[in-house]
């Protein structure tokens, strides 16, 4: 079931939580740096757990992870490893903590070398997702087809984020996501 016929299904709660995400940020492009690793970091302590877990968590995730600054993340340290590692409001998972400083460090290069994460995910579309999950696998830390998948859809880079009869869909087509340019 996609994502926009889920969310007509959920209770009043579960809806207030999804909607404001599925209304004005799943399949919008990003074009700031710090919110497409921000968006990055969130899908992969998704894995293994529901998306609803993450958004109820996000505003502790920007509080703990520097407000998903780049190059505060690429400077932690063990000390901030063990400080994200004990607090409640995060995914406490060592792999997913060292995938997010990691792929920091690996942003901060690919900023060097293409001028920022945006440009050098435009350098490599359009792809297909398996050809995307190969680069993202040989490049990036902790991602997997499913990660890898919603995070381009998530960011306008692969289509299916919503449906043709989803209330959103045009609205979404009208940011030309990256997908519509071929």
């Amino acid at each position: 079931m996609s994502y926009c016929r889920a969310i007509e299904t959920m209770s009043d709660e579960k809806k207030a939580i999804h909607q404001p995400y599925h209304d004005k940020a799943y399949g919008f492009p990003i074009h700031n740096d710090d919110e497409l690793f921000c968006r990055l970091i969130l899908e992969i302590n998704q894995a293994g757990l529901s998306w609803e877990t993450i958004l109820k968590k996000e505003q502790t995730f920007r509080k703990a992870y520097s407000n998903f600054n780049i190059k505060k993340v690429a400077a932690y340290k063990e000390k901030d490893i063990e400080r994200l590692l004990a607090d409640p409001g995060i995914i406490r998972n060592r792999l997913k903590v060292n995938a997010a400083i990691e792929n920091a460090k690996t942003i901060l290069q690919l900023q060097k070398e293409f001028g920022s994460f945006e440009k050098w995910l435009e350098h490599h579309h359009p792809k297909t997702k398996e050809e995307w999950v190969k680069l993202f696998k040989k490049t990036f830390r902790f991602t997997g087809g499913e990660i890898v998948n919603e995070f381009l859809m998530s960011i306008g880079y692969l289509p299916g984020a919503h449906t043709a009869d989803c209330k959103i869909y045009k609205k979404a087509l009208k940011e030309k996501p990256m997908w519509t340019r071929k």
